[in-house]
């Protein structure tokens, strides 16, 4: 591609961006956009939304840099910030965080990956995004993203009660979609 730009090794850009080059700034952006968009559309209902997490994202990393160590790799670094940006995003946007007592999610089971292995990504994605904000979060943070209940709990000013709740819900809201996808395909199958 004649139009593509020649994007230099990544210690050339985040030195750039260090002295606050725009063209390294522009680049760098360019060259994590795709990644940094699939992060940002997990944790955000709309793509307008992930796109706004995203840039703020960005201008975070671009005003941190400095507190970037080059000896470790960029991308955990990156994903970092735009998992704290998107919790900012969260707090800052939802009126009231729905906390539920542990107590109320004990009767919620939990369900085998293996009903998930012939989905497509996207459409896993798509399930994700039908959750509420606050079940959407948690699930992201714990069952992608690695984070324990006590962080999740600390990042999200929630209680550990209230983070496992959400996640057990959220699962089984993600298990009647899956099982209505598959009632909904043998029903067409049987006809």
């Amino acid at each position: 591609m004649a139009g593509s730009p020649i994007i230099p090794p990544l210690p050339d850009l985040l030195a750039g961006c260090l002295r606050q080059h725009r063209r390294s700034q522009e680049l760098l952006y360019r060259q994590f956009y795709g990644y940094a968009m699939s992060v940002c559309l997990r944790y955000t209902q709309t793509r307008e939304e992930a796109v706004e997490v995203l840039n703020d994202g960005f201008l975070k990393v671009f005003t941190r840099l400095n507190q970037y160590n080059p000896e470790q790799p960029f991308k955990p670094w990156l994903r970092r910030i735009l998992i704290n940006t998107a919790t900012d995003h969260y707090r800052q946007t939802v009126q009231y965080h729905s906390q539920h007592d542990l107590l109320a999610a004990e009767h919620v089971s939990s369900t085998d990956a293996d009903a998930v292995s012939g989905l497509s990504h996207e459409y896993l994605l798509s399930l994700v995004q039908t959750l509420t904000p606050a079940y959407r979060l948690v699930f992201n943070l714990y069952a992608i993203d690695g984070y324990s209940h006590d962080e999740i709990a600390g990042q999200l000013g929630i209680s550990v009660g209230a983070s496992k709740s959400n996640l057990a819900r959220a699962r089984e809201k993600l298990r009647l979609l899956l099982q209505k996808k598959t009632n909904d395909e043998y029903a067409r199958v049987a006809r």
